[in-house]
């Protein structure tokens, strides 16, 4: 099953106030596994970043000039996310900006339907608590010391170890590495940022084989009795019962 966690940083709140994105991110999943494979664009907005936006994500008004407009990248995202699972972190908000591009440009817009919004989930799953995507990270104790400003590159890398987390915890057997498949405008750029930036470092999951010695013995009446004390009084609120 392929999944795409998706992020996107914008000018502002809301796209009826002229606010546009700046950058789109995505990262593919086969069966909850990250693969080598996603996508990353900067967009130019045509118009300026509020300061405020630019405390948020870093990303300047001089730094988008060069940038290509939604229009010259929106055929390769339609391709990379095709007809699959998107996995956003509140979702409502990433696909009004989305949404908005693909109808000023007269194309399908995102169906709901085709959305999975990672906040909904963990507000299932732990109601009452902290579910911005910071708080589900360090509740996971994923590394978050390269997430210095808001970037959609980096928060999809973060999302998509959440939503793993979330969905029952990570497959072994797939990494990322420098020689990633990316789909991207500028790739040679975008390359090179990957290699000299640690900001857009990728994390490894290894694979391991850890055979045991099956137990070919049984307890004793006294180790099972050693064990259930050591339970009694290390354990005050556990879930076994004796």
């Amino acid at each position: 099953m392929r999944e795409i966690c998706l992020d996107i940083e914008t000018t502002g709140l809301d796209p009826k106030d002229g606010h546009k994105i700046v950058e789109i991110a995505c990262v593919e999943l086969i069966n909850k596994t990250r693969t080598n494979n996603f996508f990353h664009t900067y967009v130019n907005p045509r118009r300026d970043v509020p300061f405020e936006a630019f405390r948020i994500h870093g990303l300047s008004t001089e730094f988008l000039q060069d940038k290509p407009f939604f229009d010259h990248i929106v055929d390769k995202f339609l391709e990379f996310i095709g007809d699959d699972l998107l996995v956003i972190h509140n979702a409502s908000f990433d696909t009004k900006f989305l949404n908005n591009e693909l109808r000023n440009l007269n194309r399908p817009i995102l169906q709901m339907s085709r959305v999975c919004d990672s906040l909904a989930i963990a507000r299932n799953k732990f109601p009452g608590a902290q579910n911005s995507l910071d708080a589900l990270c360090k509740r996971f104790s994923i590394d978050l010391s390269k997430r210095q400003k808001h970037g959609a590159l980096v928060d999809t890398q973060l999302l998509s170890s959440v939503y793993i987390e979330l969905m029952g915890g990570a497959q072994t057997g797939f990494s990322f590495n420098d020689n990633a498949n990316i789909h991207v405008d500028n790739s040679q750029q975008l390359s090179n940022s990957l290699e000299s930036n640690s900001n857009y470092s990728l994390p490894t999951i290894n694979k391991r084989n850890i055979k045991f010695p099956l137990r070919s013995f049984n307890l004793s009446e006294q180790e099972i009795e050693a064990h259930k004390k050591f339970i009694k009084e290390n354990f005050k609120n556990n879930f076994w019962n004796y």
